[in-house]
Parts: structure tokens; C-alpha cells; sequence
């Protein structure tokens, strides 16, 4: 919710219970905006009234997702096989305010450096990722693997594109800024 203060909105943050499950035949683009619209409809069936954001990330190499590690093991996988590679983060977002609803999908190219197996795991030690898909966070000591990135919006990369989210709230009347 850091990024989001970063706006200047009065907000109250609520993480629905959504099953982020890709369907079949989706591409990764796809899943991040429905699994937003989702989180954002979620939210806006408990608080009717309310303003309510959605927002999504899946990460994709070779044209498959790249999920939540989860454990040591599988983060360490999975940074093996993104080493030296480029991986897209797509990042789906939903407003939903006076009856409407705003999205966008925001994707950001990655490329990891070619880390050496120590690499990975002296980063591990200090940075156990295993909740943020890739096992990657740039917001951190993650950015340490990167070589280059590529996007329209930093903050995408962290998981809320605030310059969509902007955007879409000052085209419902917000004051941003």
C-alpha cells in the first residue's frame, strides 16, 4: 500500500480471496486483467459504495506463467531458468468508481542478468522472495539481478501501475494531484 499513498488518497486496503487460477487457453496478459477486474469486483461486493482498485501481476517466460515460488527450492529454480533471459511482467489493473470500470494492463520487459548459481543463492539468503512470482523483487535486493528493464511505468514492476491509476481516478474527478 506504499505505492498507493504515494498519491495522496484517502484509501483502507482489503485483500479478497480470489482463486488466482489461469483458465485454460488464457495467455498470461489475459489472466493478470481478468484476475484485477475480479479483485477490484471482489471488493466493490463488500464495500458497495467505495471506490475499489484491483490489481494483478503473472510473470511470463516462453509464453508460460511463472508463478509464486513458495518454497527455497523452487525459487531457486526458477531464477536458474530466468538467468540471461527476458521475462515480461504483465500487470493488470482495475478501477471500479460511480458505476464504471477503468482498466488497464501494463506489462514490463525484465531481463536478469546471467547469474551464477552462488549469485542466487547468496541472494536467497538475504532476500527470501518466495511470495512474488519469479522470486524477483525489484523493490529490493531483487533489482540486483536485473541488467536492464523496460516499460511505460516503474511501479508497475512492484505490482500497482500508478500512472494508469492516476489517470483513470482523475477521469472520475479525483485530485491527483
Amino acid at each position: 500500500m506504499e505505492l498507493l499513498a504515494r498519491l495522496g488518497v484517502p484509501f483502507e486496503a482489503w485483500s479478497p480471496s480470489v482463486d488466482e487460477s489461469p483458465l485454460p487457453g488464457e495467455s498470461c496478459a489475459q489472466t493478470a486483467r481478468r484476475l484485477a477486474r475480479r479483485k477490484a469486483e471482489a471488493a466493490h461486493e463488500r464495500f458497495p459504495e467505495a471506490w475499489v482498485i484491483g490489481s494483478d501481476q503473472v510473470a511470463e517466460l516462453d509464453g508460460a506463467p511463472i508463478g509464486k515460488p513458495g518454497n527455497r527450492d523452487n525459487a531457486r529454480r526458477q531464477l536458474q531458468a530466468m538467468r540471461g533471459r527476458t521475462v515480461v511482467f504483465h500487470t493488470g489493473l482495475c478501477l471500479l468508481a460511480n458505476g464504471r470500470a477503468h482498466e488497464a494492463l501494463v506489462p514490463t520487459q525484465v531481463t536478469f542478468r546471467d547469474l551464477a548459481d552462488d549469485e542466487i543463492e547468496r541472494y536467497l539468503d538475504r532476500e527470501p522472495a518466495f511470495d512474488c512470482a519469479g522470486a524477483a523483487k525489484s523493490e529490493a535486493l531483487g533489482i540486483a539481478l536485473l541488467s536492464s528493464l523496460s516499460g511505460d511505468d516503474p511501479t508497475a514492476l512492484v505490482g500497482l501501475p500508478l500512472i494508469a491509476l492516476a489517470a483513470m481516478l482523475r477521469g472520475e474527478g479525483a485530485a491527483v494531484p
